[in-house]
């Protein structure tokens, strides 16, 4: 795979539990995101999604591996990141409420990142507060109003206008639209896709609903427990699911028609509840809820294989095409 603009190399974040004890949040991931791509990261709550996100962009300091962003192992400059790397990598947070200052207006909330980021030249960011409200669509009456006064989806558009103003390339989307309504999260995306295009972002988009990711993302990864089960394009990775986790995943989106129901996979009934992060189980972690295991599942972990072209997946079960065809 050639290089991305941001190439993550066997990432692990563990947080101490007790003593000789450890959370395994983030456990051996490799993930890349191309320039002007979106990659959509998708996941159950606990598997670590939310962790490679604050690792990214700083919050967290990764215990292993690499994370090479433009050329740059940010992992070694995440307690001390120049302040245009810091512009360069932003994040929107699920809950803007708890983002925003409550005690500015929105005029010197976005005021701060354009006055901290205001030497960087990069041509086509908007440059004044009320330039940044018009590229995510509010008008400039909203300057004078505070975050509180503000409906939820408008609290999120200017959490992203802000994270705007500090004219990155990356900006990671830590489940920015799981707290709104269906019809507020559709104008969200429609903005987010827009400005994708027009300043040649590249998202890291985090959620826990896969079938926003369809229409969404360039390509889509599933994590389970700390580690990737699957990546693959978009197309490829609806068409053809292969993990019995995603298989899992994709079975259970509700549906409207029948026809849509007809595309999904057949459904695979999972047993049991999803381990705890401090206790992995040995061998693949998913095998104490996976109707598929085998011998092996529990005694050896599967490395990820690239099954055919541009799609990985970490099973025993899955064969790469090549050896199928053998």
């Amino acid at each position: 795979m050639k290089n991305g603009l941001l190439t993550i190399k066997r990432l692990k974040k563990y947080f101490p539990y007790k003593k000789g004890l450890f959370v395994k949040a983030v456990d051996g991931v490799d993930l890349q995101i191309a320039e002007g791509k979106i990659l959509g990261l998708v996941g159950e709550s606990g598997s670590g999604k939310s962790t490679i996100a604050y690792t990214t962009v700083g919050m967290y300091s990764a215990t292993e591996g690499e994370m090479v962003f433009k050329g740059q192992d940010i992992n070694k400059l995440a307690v001390d990141r120049s302040l245009d790397m810091k512009g360069e990598i932003q994040i929107v947070f699920q809950d803007p409420g708890s983002s925003l200052n409550p005690r500015r207006n929105i005029k010197q909330i976005l005021e701060v990142p354009l006055k901290l980021h205001s030497r960087r030249e990069k041509s086509g960011f908007p440059s004044t507060t009320k330039e940044i409200l018009e590229e995510v669509g509010l008008a400039q009456g909203y300057l004078t109003k505070s975050p509180r006064s503000l409906g939820g989806g408008e609290r999120q558009l200017i959490a992203i206008a802000r994270s705007l103003a500090t004219k990155p390339s990356l900006i990671i989307l830590d489940e920015p639209t799981s707290a709104l309504d269906v019809s507020i999260q559709a104008k969200v995306i429609n903005r987010l896709l827009k400005l994708q295009e027009t300043f040649n972002l590249s998202y890291l988009f985090i959620t826990h609903d896969l079938s926003l990711m369809r229409n969404v993302a360039d390509r889509v990864a599933i994590m389970y427990l700390g580690k990737l089960c699957e990546e693959a394009d978009t197309a490829e990775f609806f068409q053809r699911p292969l993990h019995p986790y995603t298989r899992m995943l994709l079975s259970s989106i509700p549906v409207a028609t029948e026809e849509e129901e007809k595309l999904k996979p057949t459904k695979i009934k999972s047993t049991g509840e999803i381990p705890s992060s401090v206790y992995v189980p040995s061998g693949c972690s998913f095998h104490l809820r996976c109707p598929e295991k085998m011998d092996i599942c529990p005694v050896v972990d599967p490395e990820m294989k690239l099954i055919s072209t541009g799609h990985y997946v970490r099973c025993h079960a899955v064969k790469p095409e090549d050896e199928v065809n053998q």
